[in-house]
């Protein structure tokens, strides 16, 4: 929260925060569900940012926290075919797991790594 305060600096700046709320039988279980837009017109220098629309100046999160795992998702309203999706378990060791999500032979070839 404190640094989404100090991010915001008038129009065009800041973290909007549309949800926050708990959830249930969703990704990883029960946890907490997030929805947020980061307002980044500000970080973008101004003659730039004159040159785009206004859906180019956010980025969408949805997260879903069930520790030990998260799912978020990030979008910009601009490019609507774009997103990034992170999954991440949080485990009690060093990072020596070869197989944390589970893969199948098939999505293990799938990567890039």
């Amino acid at each position: 929260q404190k640094k989404s305060r100090e991010e915001s600096s008038g129009e065009g700046s800041g973290v909007e925060i549309l949800a926050n709320r708990p959830y249930s039988d969703g990704p990883g279980g029960s946890g907490q569900y997030t929805h947020k837009i980061y307002h980044v017109g500000s970080h973008i220098p101004s003659w730039f940012r004159a040159l785009l629309p206004k859906a180019a100046l956010q980025v969408e999160e949805e997260s879903w926290n069930a520790y030990p795992y998260t799912r978020t998702r990030y979008t910009c309203p601009f490019v609507e075919k774009f997103s990034i999706e992170i999954e991440t378990y949080y485990r009690p060791d060093a990072g020596q797991q070869t197989n944390i999500f589970n893969l199948s032979a098939a999505e293990k070839r799938q990567r890039i790594l």
